[in-house]
């Protein structure tokens, strides 16, 4: 690649190196490798499934075990909001009211979507907030047609001298509406559930990844709600925002894979995907970090339930790692026995997924430890699995590396080669999918903290094609957060019930029953 000075000054600039975009151009040109899924990770075969018994019996584990410790809760909410409205900007750009009606455009264009939303509108939580406004937009004795109508209501939400909803971020997008006629943002039920399964009653600890010009937004909407929240809940809020680092920028070329420049000659850079978060996640130093997705969320009669499968996954970590934790001592005692690391290999097997080599049995006693104690002294995440309802994305397999290792792992659709029939039935028989329902602990048996970056599979990266100014461009993704970014932690799965998982992918989502009051 040749590149002028000002190249190199734009890339330092960024908190990259010379050899990192060499390395991501070689990624872009040749492609990266699809995973290889052996089979999914089915119920009593990588995904645990607990009686309501060992439910109770862990939720207790976490009461007791996590006194002391420090918990937060990381919250990725750095994208905007505009995806919820795809169908809508397309209603915009598409309909005139003044040349078609809107039941000509629906049953054309078969906007079965649109049709939804229009049903729907008053159960909407901004429904009154777009009324009031377009009201200040009309005269107030203007009839409008039912096309006129839903287009200057469709309108005044998205448009910039309306509520600008599509370039807002989605955590401060209008969620729930109480009886009380009280709005809630996504942010607020996260406070909410939060002071539910903190480990401290009287500060609750939240973490969100934003984009850094919504920043005075997420702390003007904090302040407005702050004292609500606090009193209702009867504890502090303890609330910190980060960026994705510049440093995490990848670099995209055009389909020729020549680098692609904006119109000022410079090099065009792209955010890397969630993966990019793991510098955000590794600057933080808790002993239990929870994550979730900013836009799963619930109105509050369900917030018990939900809080009630977090503490069951953060009492069950706690539980396992307290094993971990005493088996790494034992192996730094130079008296262990062959019964103790013969004990210490099946809890590997049996309660971390972790496959040990046929070769095990013939090392020396030194080595086993050196084997035993590399697998163990590692970050722990449980994650919980909801039954596949047949949304798009990752999910819970059995996956092969290169040198022929199986490991537990969540994979995305896009990393999975579908014109390979074998590989392709696996992911259809598939009975999980990812909810992004995480607790991580990320310091080792000495109370020290994991170096995070240390843990990653990067070859698990994401080529996806992009368009920028309508010409077709190659973009890098970064091992995804909880994909690559995590693929050489010990991993368990945990069957969770679907109303775990209530995200907002479509404004038509928030009809659905977790998001309307009774």
């Amino acid at each position: 690649m040749h590149l002028k000075d000002s190249d190199i000054k734009y890339i330092t600039d960024k908190g990259l190196t010379l050899d990192q975009v060499e390395s991501q151009l070689q990624i872009l040109k040749k492609g990266v490798p699809f995973s290889n899924i052996k089979e999914a990770a089915t119920l009593n075969n990588g995904i645990i499934v607990l009686t309501p018994e060992h439910q109770e019996l862990y939720l207790s584990s976490y009461s007791e075990k996590i006194q002391g410790k420090s918990v937060i809760k990381f919250v990725p909410a750095s994208g905007a909001a505009t995806r919820m409205f795809k169908f809508l900007y397309r209603f915009l750009d598409e309909f005139n009211p003044n040349e078609q009606s809107l039941n000509f455009y629906i049953n054309k264009n078969k906007a079965k979507d649109l049709s939804l939303f229009l049903v729907g509108l008053e159960k909407f939580p901004f429904y009154n907030a777009v009324i009031e406004k377009l009201q200040e937009k009309l005269k107030y004795e203007e009839q409008l047609s039912a096309g006129h109508y839903a287009h200057a209501f469709v309108e005044t939400m998205l448009s910039n001298d309306g509520l600008d909803f599509g370039n807002s971020p989605k955590g401060l997008i209008p969620f729930h509406k109480y009886k009380d006629g009280s709005i809630a943002t996504a942010f607020e039920e996260h406070l909410f559930e939060s002071a539910l399964y903190s480990a401290d009653s009287k500060m609750i600890k939240l973490h969100f990844t934003i984009s850094e010009r919504f920043k005075d937004k997420f702390k003007d909407e904090f302040k407005r709600i702050q004292k609500k929240v606090e009193a209702i809940t009867e504890c502090e809020f303890n609330i910190g925002y980060s960026f994705q680092h510049e440093s995490t920028d990848t670099i995209a070329v055009k389909v020729t894979n020549e680098p692609m420049r904006n119109a000022d000659g410079s090099l065009h850079f792209r955010p890397s995907g969630h993966g990019a978060l793991l510098k955000n996640l590794n600057d933080l130093d808790n002993d239990i970090i929870f994550i979730k997705n900013i836009d799963n969320v619930v109105v509050k009669h369900y917030k018990n339930e939900i809080a009630k499968y977090k503490k069951v996954l953060a009492g069950y970590l706690l539980t396992i790692q307290e094993h971990i934790f005493d088996f790494l001592k034992q192996l730094d005692d130079t008296d262990i026995s062959e019964s103790d690391i013969i004990t210490i290999a099946e809890f590997l097997e049996r309660q971390l997924n972790v496959r040990i080599t046929e070769e095990f049995e013939k090392y020396s006693n030194e080595y086993k430890i050196e084997y035993l104690r590399d697998k163990l002294n590692r970050p722990l995440r449980v994650c919980g699995m909801v039954k596949n309802e047949g949304e798009p994305g990752g999910g819970p397999f059995w996956v092969r590396n290169q040198s022929w290792v199986e490991s537990l792992q969540i994979v995305e659709s896009a990393q999975i080669n579908i014109k390979d029939k074998q590989q392709r039935k696996i992911l259809k028989n598939a009975t999980h999918f990812n909810p992004v329902d995480l607790v991580c602990g990320i310091k080792d048996y000495k109370g020290n903290k994991f170096d995070l970056q240390q843990f990653v599979d990067h070859k698990a990266s994401f080529v996806t094609m992009k368009t920028k100014t309508g010409k077709d461009i190659k973009a890098l993704e970064l091992p995804g957060l909880w994909n690559g970014s995590m693929a050489h932690w010990n991993t368990i799965f945990i069957e969770v019930p679907l109303i775990t998982f209530s995200p907002v992918k479509t404004v038509n989502d928030l009809l659905k029953p977790p998001h309307q009051i009774r």
